[in-house]
């Protein structure tokens, strides 16, 4: 089975024990909500359409029929195009990320994100990060204290983070923290 089968059965129903005999790097990310177990449900539906299209990578404009449409509505609008026609520039994104102080990045990734973006980090063609991904769904509960969590597997620590914050945040859940 291969990393995107895996995904897609535990997005639908948690690890199995052939899961555990992998031992991958786990993380916890722990996030309140009013209802914790729809932002899980949520995440679940919005990754489970991504994961789903990895084969046949889909052109931009067809996403906004693929996705819940609640997603598309929480996602920043998508930057105007230039007058000369190009598309968003990923790749410019990306420095203008990297060149961000701390305190600039941490207001930053407060943010909605564009789905153009947020898909970046899944896209497995040349123009995208997806053939790298960092993260993968593992499981997802709710805790006693009235909050809820998603557990990932990661290449390490820390790991890119931010499209799985950005998911979880646009799914309902709020005070988004990890934990190796």
């Amino acid at each position: 089975m291969d990393i995107m089968e895996g995904e897609l059965r535990r997005l639908g129903s948690g690890p199995e024990a052939e899961d555990d005999q992998r031992r991958p790097f786990l993380v916890r990310v722990r996030f309140a909500a009013q209802e914790p177990a729809l932002v899980i449900a949520n995440a679940r539906a919005v990754l489970t359409c991504v994961v789903e299209q990895t084969g046949d990578w889909p052109e931009s404009k067809r996403w906004p029929q693929l996705l819940p449409a609640w997603f598309i509505q929480r996602c920043e609008p998508e930057p105007a195009e230039p007058d000369h026609g190009e598309p968003f520039d990923a790749e410019a994104w990306l420095r203008r990320w990297q060149a961000m102080s701390p305190e600039q990045r941490a207001v930053a990734s407060q943010a909605p994100w564009t789905l153009s973006a947020w898909l970046f980090y899944f896209d497995p063609t040349e123009e995208g990060a997806g053939d790298d991904r960092s993260w993968w769904w593992w499981h997802a509960g709710t805790d006693e204290s009235g909050g809820g969590w998603v557990q990932v597997a990661t290449t390490g620590w820390p790991f890119g983070s931010g499209s799985l914050s950005w998911l979880i945040k646009a799914s309902g859940g709020t005070d988004v923290a990890y934990s190796p």
